[in-house]
This record gives C-alpha cells, structure tokens and sequence, in this order.
C-alpha cells in the first residue's frame, strides 16, 4: 500500500460525536501502544455541550517520546460526517483516511494524495447487535480491532487493558473482546497493512500517565492542605474531584473513621474564596481550584488576601476567554490577570507547572509558599496540562520534609515578652509574624482588616502609614524571587546571540522545536520560566541576547507585559510568538516562526 512508512513515529487523530462512547475507545488505543513501550501523546479535543457536537483525540505516537503536539496527522479516522470535510484536508500528503464504508461516500470527498481504508463498520454490527446502543458504542471497539490489524499492534497488549478495565464483568470483557477481533478479522482478510506499523520498544519505563488536574490535586495533599472549596466550572473541577477522592484515601482517621478534611461546594466562586481565605486566617492550609471566570469573580478576596496577608492557594486551570470564551479550549491567558489580581496595587506569586510531575511537586510547594508569604499563590495550569493525560516519571516525595509554616508567633515566645505587631517588618524581608487564633488568652491577638493599618494592627488613614505598609508587601514580594522555583537555562549547542523564553505547557513542543531548528543550523539559548516575580536570572538572560523570542499562548502577549512591567527591558529585544487558537502549540508552528523570524532579521540585517 502505498503511502509514508513510519515506524513507531506518526500521529493518529479520531474524529468523533460527543456522547458516542468514542472516549473510552480512543483511550484504550493510546493505552495499548503504550502496553507495547511505545510512548504516546494524547490530546482531546472535546466541545462544552453534553452531546451531538464533534470532538477529536489525536494520539502522537513517538518512540522519540516528544511529548508535545508535532502538527500534522498521518492517519484520520473520520467517524463524524459533520466534520468531514475539515478532518480530510487535515490529512499530510501521502497520509491515510480510514473511515465507515456502510454508505458510499462521493470520490469528490476523497483526495488524490492520500490512501482511503473503508471498513463498513456499521454494516458489521448492525448485523451482530440487535440494540441500539450496543452497536454504537460495539462500533468503536471494532475500528479499535481494525486499527490494531492495520499498525501491526499486539492484540493480546489489547485483551489485557480491557482486562483490566472491566476486571470483575466478564460478560463485558468477553463482548468487547469478541467487537475487537471482529474489526481485526475484516482487515486481516480484506485489507492489508499500512507502512504506519507500531513495533514493541522499551521507550515508557515506569513512566506513569496521569492527568495534570489529578497530579496537583496529590500534590496539594502531599502539601498538607486539609480544606477546599470550589465552584464546579471546566477545566477545573476534576481537580477538586480528585482531591475529595484522595482525601477520602489518605485523610480518614483510622481510629475513628472521621474526617481530617473539610471539602465545600460553594454556591459560587466568591462564597469559595471566602471559604479559603476564613480557613487561612484560622491557620488551615485550604485552596480553590478555578479557571478565568473564576478569578474575575474572586479578586475582591484575593485583595484581602494580599493586604491583610492571609495565606491562601489557588489552582488556576486556564481556558478560552475572554468572559465564557471557549471553555474546553487551553490558553496561557490568564497571567496578568492572576499577576495583578484585585484593585489598587498588589502582586501575586505565581507558579508556571510544566508537565504534571511539576504539577504534583508546585502543587505541594505552594502550600509552603503561602505560608512563608502570607499572600495567595496561584498555580497556574492550563487545560492542556489539567485535562490531558500525559506520560511523566513517578512522583518523587521526602518523607522527612516538614510543612514550613513560616513566621508563626507561639504561645512562649508571647509569654516570654516578644513585642508581637502582626504588620512588623522585624527580620527585614517584609514578611511579619502572626499568630493562629487561639495561641495565648490575653497575648498575641490581633484585628484582622482589609482597611489601612499600622504595624500592630490598629486603623490609620495616616499617608506616612500606608506608605510605610505598601513598601513593606513591596519587599515581601521581593523576598519572594528567592522562593519560587528559579528557572531553567537550556544553552544552545552553539554560542548564539539569539535566545528564547517560555513557560508552562508549551515546554514539550518548544524543546522539540529547539531539536528542529538546531538541525536546520539555527541555535538559540532557551530559558523556561518556572515562577513568577521573575527571578535576577531571567532579565540577565534578556540583557545578555540581542533577541529573545517569547512563545505564549494568548493573544496579548502577557508574558512581555508582565516582563517589561516588573524589569527595566528594552521593548524591541522582545519577540512575541503568539498561538492562541483554543489548541496546544505545535512543534512545527514554533520551529517554523522562530525560523522565519530568523530568516526576517537576516535579510533586514544584510539589507
């Protein structure tokens, strides 16, 4: 059969209705190439309505294990007639269209450049299944044994992983069994393989495939976090969903069978703020999980937060905006927002997770940080990360690290006379002590206000007061650089006056991208921020290039705002390269703008 031959390196993309039982399917064809050590990177691409809507899963299956989107699709199985069209022109020249050749389909819908593989799927089970609902959802197991027959994959990897997934329902292994050697024997006897073959490796390890919303909701119970409360709003909520499940594991007592956890739906995100912000002031370690809307809503209690130093944590998952925007879209949109988040002046740490392994580990950390701060600390996931499930080395942990509570004033030190002002900026670093409610009957109480105030807590409208104050969160802020995660410098392989900046999700498909262009003989030095305030490194990594490419997924370019804001940075070094479709970046898209850019500056130069 003619077409591009590719071993353990091509990417497969369904195309689906919402609703058609088509996720469990899909997934379970990403799992199996994995069952055979071949990493994958799975997307879904999913609609905000319940049914009837098209949706996608692309599956990036690469021995390489490059983790991010490549671009391009080798393989289409079009299931959605809607979206057919769309989903054709998608296929690379020399790529391969696999779809339901129940009804003939017009050849003007086909193109001349790629092979058609026609499997008349509905033909099939209308002829083995008398319901309804047993051939649609049997349709999608079929085309998994199909494409099993077609890329060479190992059925047993297959049979074992539905097994697993229904460990206890015979009745169901045994049909779904049966559904995927029935697509597995027409191809066998009608069809023949295609060049696209996937062969058993050792690429995965003990690699473990987790979503990021799962692995930061781990990570805010490593990080001793005892009180949620959230609005359900996407992509978030799996987040706190998975926090009330492992709190329900990890957090019952034993002995008493009670719980050592609080977990509140709001009945919005103010009430959920609130909720976090109270939990705080009495010395719980409590966060909220929300997307953009969310933060809207909550700015007036993060405002509190930050003025009367309240520590709090918030996982920002973001999406498509602005207002409902797009919401199981990913964007990178919500930095100034969470940066700057409530009125007047304040400035919030953020934490910028990669991968969930990063999520996991800034999931456990910002707990620490809003202690040590005594602010609110945003994790800032995206959709992609939060959402999808990604390949990522198991979760590492030190039993003998300790919850650092930071400067808590305690019952002896009151009673042995510490002259305790909950606004004193006593060590230097703008952080002040306080106290939990409760620490001593008479000593080391304060007023806890959102109004101004002098250093023990006391109401002043006085300018030379306020001032003071303002200054001090300002050095507290300051002090927070040597705090947040420092970031990571990746020197090109030759010395090169170019570089490139970038942060969160886009990481898997920029370091392929640096691998691309590398190839091509075009060097960068690359730094991935990890943190915000941005650390010394990351301006002397700016004044050390004659350019810097910004890659961000929004349409404003708020990581150069955010930069040209906090440091002193010459505006035309900055190089904005902005993706913001709703859809991950791709490696291609990168390494071709970056490319061009470079090209651009040349010929200006030689001109």
């Amino acid at each position: 059969m003619a077409g591009k031959s590719r071993v353990n390196d091509f990417v497969v993309k369904f195309a689906n209705v919402n609703g058609s039982g088509s996720a469990s399917a899909n997934g379970l064809f990403a799992r199996s190439v994995m069952r055979m050590g071949v990493p994958v990177a799975a997307r879904n691409i999913f609609p905000s309505n319940i049914q009837g809507l098209p949706t996608w899963y692309e599956v990036r299956i690469t021995e390489a294990g490059h983790l991010g989107r490549r671009g391009g699709v080798d393989l289409m199985v079009a299931m959605n007639p809607q979206t057919w069209d769309r989903d054709v022109a998608e296929i690379e020249s020399g790529g391969f269209l696999f779809y339901d050749s129940t009804r003939a389909i017009p050849p003007s819908k086909f193109r001349d450049d790629i092979t058609v593989i026609g499997v008349p799927l509905t033909a099939m089970c209308n002829e083995a299944y008398e319901l309804p609902r047993e051939r649609q959802l049997f349709k999608n197991t079929i085309y998994v044994g199909a494409l099993a027959g077609l890329l060479g994959m190992e059925i047993q990897a297959i049979e074992e992983l539905l097994a697993d997934d229904f460990a206890g329902k015979d009745r169901l292994i045994k049909a779904n069994v049966e559904a995927l050697h029935m697509g597995l024997s027409y191809v066998q006897k009608f069809l023949a393989p295609l060049p696209l073959q996937v062969r058993r490796a050792d690429a995965v390890g003990d690699r473990i495939y987790v979503e990021g919303n799962n692995a930061a909701a781990l990570g805010a119970v490593y990080g001793g976090a005892t009180v949620c409360a959230w609005y359900p709003i996407t992509p978030s909520t799996s987040l706190a969903e998975a926090f009330t499940g492992y709190c329900q594991d990890l957090r019952v007592d034993p002995q008493t069978g009670k719980n050592r956890f609080a977990i509140v739906q709001a009945e919005d995100e103010i009430a959920s703020i609130g909720i976090v912000v109270g939990a705080g002031w009495n010395g719980c370690r409590s966060f909220t999980a929300t997307s953009g809307p969310g933060i809207s809503l909550m700015t007036e209690f993060i405002g509190l937060s930050y003025f009367a130093e309240i520590p709090a944590v918030i996982f920002d998952v973001q999406r498509g905006g602005p207002s409902t925007g797009m919401p199981t879209r990913t964007q990178q949109a919500d930095l100034v927002a969470a940066a700057y988040a409530g009125h007047g002046d304040t400035k919030h740490p953020m934490l910028l997770p990669a991968d969930p392994g990063e999520c996991f580990e800034m999931g456990a950390l910002a707990f620490d940080l809003a202690d040590r701060l005594q602010t609110t600390v945003f994790v800032m996931l995206d959709l992609d990360i939060g959402m999808n499930e990604w390949l990522t080395h198991p979760f590492k942990w030190d039993d003998s690290r300790k919850l650092d509570r930071g400067k808590v004033m305690t019952a002896e030190e009151l009673e042995a006379g510490a002259d305790f002002g909950r606004y004193k900026d006593v060590d230097g670093d703008g952080i002040p002590y306080r106290t939990y409610p409760g620490t001593h009957p008479t000593l080391g109480g304060y007023f806890t206000r959102g109004t101004s105030r002098n250093p023990y807590a006391r109401y002043s409208e006085e300018g030379a007061v306020y001032v003071d104050n303002m200054e001090r969160l300002l050095r507290k802020f300051d002090t927070a650089k040597t705090l947040v995660p420092a970031p990571i410098l990746r020197a090109g392989k030759r010395k090169t006056r170019d570089g490139v900046i970038y942060f969160g999700s886009t990481t898997p498909a920029m370091h392929e991208a640096l691998e691309m262009l590398e190839a091509q003989g075009r060097s960068l030095d690359a730094l991935r921020i990890r943190g915000f305030p941005f650390a010394d490194e990351v301006f002397d990594f700016i004044d050390q290039h004659d350019r810097v490419f910004l890659v961000e997924q929004n349409r404003d370019a708020q990581l150069k705002t955010l930069l040209m804001t906090e440091g002193e940075v010459d505006p035309a070094k900055l190089v904005s390269m902005l993706h913001y479709d709703g859809t991950p970046i791709t490696a291609r898209y990168i390494a071709g703008e970056i490319a061009r850019r470079m090209q651009l500056g040349q010929s200006e130069a030689a001109e």
